[in-house]
């Protein structure tokens, strides 16, 4: 047992990776290792509930990046806090074992409002002329104003998009010092999310790609060496996860679109073009990655059945869960959608809804990650003769989400010290255990 783990969740972390970077090689060489899968859907926020739980999609009702709330007709992505996690995580479990047991967390999405006792999460202010305020989310929270005394406000413009680089990564590993030296909680979460961006614009064998693997690297050994100075004598353990691995993708799919094609889908015309009806359309998909939820209004059993026959066989989709069926992932979850399409590894979906580029709405030239009902990875591109992002979904050469049935899709477990775990594989819901076990919880 110990008394302090450091776990360090890295998307896109791939076994062959963990070579090119002799810094995370040295920390984890005399320590356990373990194939780890991700279970489906393999994207961020599913992923990081998996990990902090111990639980399914089915369980904890994160089942995507984002919500569709059906009551509301409402689309939420990449905002919500902690309560929609329905199931106690690390920290909260720490507590019921031992209230004096402490953590932190830094940086995965949906920590804001959580039972951790120290937060740093990006929170930009949203101005009313459209512009953003940097900021973010602390605990406690006067917590953030010495941050940004230290080292600047947190570079959002780095964090995603087509500036997205490794100062994001250096903020957030660096901050991260500041709280370890100040309260030295037992349990410290970190989120270091460098791999994926050149990863999905270029591909994970890319050029762009291997040299971020040296960045991170830097990064990390950094990061060690102040943390070991902030616990000084105390005995400090670190945990390091895949969340998934990004694979090489050379075809999409545009769910909306062909819901259009058959007369499933409506939209609405608008100033700056046109606008998907999630309230009146028969069906919509909200796309993420390499799967989709599709919301059938009313949960329209002949919809559902046409939906069904438009997309099974199609190239590009290797399932269409339908009801039931999605609790072969354990997705089958009031959140779900009606019906789940599963990408094959080598493709991916977008959200595309529009069939002439002059009519897509104004935000898709944008990046932006909350009016978009879908994930959108052409934002990590930048036409610079019309200065917006393009609207060609083929320049994406990486994704994930698709189930983990292949090597090439499963990650890395890692620890600093034998023990901590047993070197067989292992999924992302066996995480939580493991790290409860370090303390005796």
């Amino acid at each position: 047992m110990s008394n302090h783990v450091a776990f360090l969740s890295i998307p896109g972390l791939r076994p062959q990776d963990v070579t090119r970077m002799p810094r995370l090689s040295q920390m984890t060489g005399m320590g356990d290792h373990a194939s780890l899968a991700p279970s489906f859907p393999a994207v961020t926020w599913p992923v990081q509930a998996n990990m902090l739980t111990g639980k399914l999609a089915s369980e904890h009702g994160v089942v995507a990046n984002g919500f569709f709330w059906r009551n509301e007709a409402k689309v939420e992505m990449w905002t919500a806090s902690n309560e929609k996690i329905w199931a106690p995580q690390i920290w909260d479990l720490l507590h019921q074992h031992n209230p004096s047991l402490t953590s932190a967390v830094w940086f995965p999405m949906l920590s804001k409002k959580c039972g951790a006792d120290y937060i740093c999460m990006p929170a930009p202010i949203h101005n009313p002329d459209g512009s953003e305020s940097l900021w973010c989310y602390t605990k406690p929270v006067e917590l953030y104003g010495d941050l940004r005394d230290e080292y600047g406000d947190f570079p959002l413009q780095h964090f995603w998009g087509p500036m997205a680089n490794i100062k994001a990564t250096t903020w957030i590993a660096d901050s991260a010092t500041l709280a370890a030296k100040r309260y030295q909680p037992n349990f410290f979460y970190l989120y270091l999310p460098h791999l994926d961006y050149a990863a999905q614009r270029d591909g994970p064998d890319s050029d762009a790609a291997l040299a971020a693997l040296a960045e991170l690297d830097e990064v990390i050994e950094n990061l060690v060496r102040n943390f070991e100075g902030a616990y000084a004598d105390q005995h400090l353990m670190w945990l390091v996860a895949s969340e998934y691995v990004i694979t090489p993708v050379d075809h999409v799919i545009y769910p909306n679109r062909l819901l259009r094609d058959a007369g499933l889908l409506s939209v609405r015309d608008e100033e700056d073009g046109e606008h998907l009806d999630v309230a009146s359309t028969p069906v919509w998909a909200l796309v993420d990655h390499q799967f989709s939820h599709l919301f059938v209004k009313d949960a329209n059993p002949q919809v559902i059945q046409e939906v069904t026959k438009l997309f099974e066989g199609r190239a590009g989709i290797a399932e269409v869960l339908v009801g039931a069926n999605r609790g072969k992932y354990g997705l089958d979850h009031q959140r779900a959608g009606e019906v789940v399409l599963v990408s094959t590894s080598n493709s991916w979906q977008a959200y595309y809804w529009w069939q002439d580029d002059a009519r897509a709405p104004g935000f898709a030239r944008t990046v932006d990650i909350h009016r978009k009902p879908g994930y959108d990875p052409v934002e990590l591109h930048f036409d610079r003769a019309t200065k917006s992002i393009p609207l060609d979904a083929t320049l994406v050469k990486g994704s994930h989400g698709a189930p983990a049935i292949s090597s090439n899709q499963r990650g890395v477990l890692l620890s600093s010290q034998k023990g901590m775990f047993v070197e067989q594989p292992l999924t992302d819901i066996d995480i939580a255990e493991i790290v409860l076990r370090q303390f005796g919880a």
